[in-house]
């Protein structure tokens, strides 16, 4: 896909959680399409790996900020750094998160904070705070990485599934408010996904995760990538999980939740 944009030199994706899984993948979508790169994510060593690919594959920049964003104001350091060094973010990809399995009142505070300062505040915040920019010059891309979670309650990963809710009911109502201003938002929502969120969240042998066909996490960011760069609000990755998506509408929501709990027992 060749994109019809007004770039400068000084133009950037930013990406979240971009060391491994989709948000690793969304990286290469943007440096084949020759847009420079601002990585973020804890993992230094495999962010600095990743730049030092694209950057040599590619011919574009990338810069490295390895932080915690579950940590409280990352996403003013992260903001005042690409301010100061001059890096106009065309594009945020906010696609870090994570995910954890167990009952609410048995998971550690700690777990449930870091899920929600992660998935929610790390998100809102560095959304509000570039957003600003893209709707002065009149153009702008976000994409926030939601899951089909957000479509049903979520028993047994309450948290997760309600910071997802969260994710794409923001997302919808931003872009709406963005809707003549050249700045587009975008939720995607994956389904089953090989990018290591099941080995985090101890659900691999989940009766609805294990034998299941899981879609690759270069398939999902393309998906995303494609939909973000169309300004499609709401982008569901896969035939079956937008079917399922569109099921539960018309489901009381008492059963959808009987269900959810049965298959993540």
């Amino acid at each position: 896909m060749i994109l019809n944009r007004r770039m400068t030199q000084s133009s950037y994706a930013l990406i979240t959680g971009a060391s491994s899984g989709i948000g690793f993948e969304l990286a290469k979508c943007f440096a084949r399409q020759k847009i420079n790169l601002v990585l973020v994510a804890r993992t230094t060593v495999k962010l600095e790996e990743l730049a030092r690919d694209m950057e040599r594959e590619h011919g574009i920049r990338a810069h490295v900020i390895a932080v915690d964003l579950s940590e409280p104001d990352v996403a003013n350091t992260i903001f005042n750094e690409c301010r100061n060094l001059g890096f106009e973010v065309e594009y945020l990809v906010n696609n870090a998160g994570f995910g954890s399995f167990g009952p609410f009142l048995d998971t550690g505070w700690d777990i449930s904070r870091r899920m929600i300062d992660l998935n929610i505040m790390a998100l809102t915040h560095l959304t509000w705070l570039f957003a600003p920019k893209m709707r002065e010059r009149r153009r702008g891309r976000i994409l926030n990485v939601a899951s089909t979670a957000a479509f049903v309650p979520g028993p047994m990963m309450a948290v997760y599934y309600a910071t997802k809710a969260f994710v794409l009911s923001f997302s919808e109502a931003l872009g709406a408010e963005l809707a003549e201003s050249g700045v587009t938002v975008t939720a995607l929502c994956p389904g089953l996904t090989n990018s290591g969120f099941h080995a985090v969240a101890k659900t691999e042998d989940l009766r609805w995760v294990k034998g299941r066909r899981i879609s690759s996490s270069r398939e999902v960011a393309e998906r995303g990538f494609e939909a973000m760069m169309a300004g499609e609000p709401v982008a569901i990755h896969g035939t079956m999980n937008y079917l399922l998506t569109q099921t539960v509408r018309f489901t009381p929501r008492n059963l959808v939740t009987k269900i959810v709990k049965t298959l993540q027992s």
